[in-house]
């Protein structure tokens, strides 16, 4: 739905630059902003839902906003339109028609800013909330929606600050829908687009990139305009702002590369000796990332995060052993989601077996080196979503001398094979991780033994005074 209004944005574009009266260029223009008044609700609805396991929860938290972003601008566009558009002009420096904007016009522009900005915003923390597979599915579809938007953004303030329209000023628009559009078709065309479940958090405007980029932008692009009127203005203005979004663009498809950042490390550890890792740093990652994770599967959930991070492994995933049933769970995954996983769960007799084997087990296993049946079976746990994604890595989770899980990593970024150096850091990690475990089990243990306790208490309690009143009743009657 918001890519048909943005087409049909578009195409009356098209029929208002064929135009050739000021009266028909009004009418025009008043039909397209009566189309964009449309946009802001689809693209909230959609930036609040695509790829979210947990969407529901936004879209209740956010229905006022949305009510919102659906009846302000139609009823500015339908109800006043005659004081969108007050004045028509031809440039006779650019030969370009202007369009001075009324009280309506302004508002709605400034709607329009403000819907593209929130929608960033939530494109933004999904972004940052996914990681491994799930970002490098994702991934060409935010930034595809980042180049539609972040120009849209552009041209309203430019709207705003001038109070007038340049009708040259919306060929950046278009171009930036086709740019963006390709980005979106490539990541529709990735395996695996629609199965991807991430769970941002609930806070918006924290750390957000995106209002810390608007609010410098809008505070510096006013100087930026009036020097360019002072100056008189420049007639290539949009060729130059089309050539600086494409590099923008191509900057931030490298910026987001993760065989980039990869080959990067490399090549400065190879030939300016340094380590590879630098373990201060990963291990202080690793301890603030975990320090407040008291449930199990949240400290799972961010030991995958941190661990694709670190090895540059797309598909991260914990399996932990079900307490009382003897069953493999999946605990967090950076590429499954829960319907697959219990696709891929096995049964009794392959569990039992698969649990023998790793209760031997202390150091990280090449999967797709061994042809046992129960590494045939593991790697039916670890899909390779990429097949030249280099070897499975199975991790025993074992802590007390007890098997708590399983930790697969695979699909490593250009298919890189994990060296001992990567093994051995691995090691350390995995054994920090099943120690954290063992510690919550042990702490949800006693807390139930407490809560029995006390239970016991309770009902000695009402069994005493139970009886009590019983013989009280004896003795009366």
């Amino acid at each position: 739905m918001g890519m048909l209004v943005l087409a049909a944005a578009n195409v009356i574009y098209g029929f208002e630059l064929g135009a050739a009266t000021a009266a028909g260029i009004a009418d025009w223009q008043n039909a397209e902003w009566l189309a964009l008044s449309m946009l802001p609700c689809p693209w909230l609805l959609f930036s609040l839902t695509y790829a979210r396991g947990n969407y529901h929860e936004f879209l209740k938290k956010w229905s006022f906003v949305i009510i919102i972003a659906f009846v302000a601008p139609v009823t500015l566009a339908v109800f006043f339109w005659d004081m969108t558009v007050t004045n028509v002009a031809l440039n006779e420096t650019n030969r370009h028609w202007v369009l001075r904007l009324g009280a309506s016009g302004l508002l709605l522009n400034l709607l329009l800013l403000l819907s593209a900005l929130i929608v960033l915003m939530n494109l933004e923390r999904t972004y940052r909330a996914s990681v491994g597979t799930m970002r490098w599915r994702i991934k060409f579809m935010v930034l595809g929606l980042v180049v539609i938007f972040a120009v849209r953004a552009y041209t309203s303030s430019q709207v705003l600050l001038f109070r007038a329209l340049d009708l040259s000023w919306l060929i950046v628009d278009s171009g930036a829908l086709i740019l963006g559009g390709a980005l979106i078709l490539r990541s529709l065309l990735r395996e695996g687009n629609f199965e991807t479940d991430v769970f941002p958090s609930h806070s918006v405007l924290q750390n957000s990139l995106t209002v810390v980029v608007a609010g410098v932008y809008l505070l510096i692009v006013g100087v930026l305009a009036k020097l360019v009127t002072f100056l008189g203005g420049d007639a290539s203005f949009t060729t130059k702002a089309m050539v600086v979004l494409l590099a923008l663009v191509l900057l931030t498809l490298v910026l987001f590369s993760d065989r980039v950042r990869l080959r990067t490390r490399r090549f400065v550890s190879r030939h300016f000796q340094r380590p590879f890792y630098d373990y201060r740093t990963v291990w202080r990652k690793f301890t603030q990332s975990t320090a407040r994770r008291v449930e199990r599967n949240d400290l799972c959930a961010e030991i995958v995060k941190v661990i694709s991070e670190i090895f540059q492994a797309l598909s991260v995933t914990v399996w932990l052993i079900e307490e009382g049933q003897g069953n493999l769970g999946l605990a967090a995954s950076t590429s499954l989601t829960e319907a697959r996983a219990d696709e891929l769960e096995f049964d009794a007799a392959e569990t039992e077996q698969t649990i023998a084997i790793l209760n031997t087990q202390s150091d990280p296993i090449d999967l797709d080196a061994s042809t046992e049946k129960w590494a045939i079976a593991l790697r039916r746990l670890q899909p390779d979503d990429f097949h030249k994604g280099g070897n499975r890595i199975c991790l025993p989770l074992v802590a007390g001398g007890e098997l708590l899980g399983v930790m697969m990593l695979g699909d490593r970024v250009s298919g890189e094979r994990f060296s001992l150096q990567d093994l051995d850091l691995l090691k350390s990690i995995g054994d920090q991780v099943a120690a954290n475990l063992l510690n919550i089990k042990l702490s949800q243990r006693l807390s139930q033994a407490k809560q029995l306790e006390a239970f016991q208490a309770m009902s000695a309690f009402f069994v005493h005074d139970l009886k009590n009143t019983a013989s009280t009743l004896s003795l009366m009657l």
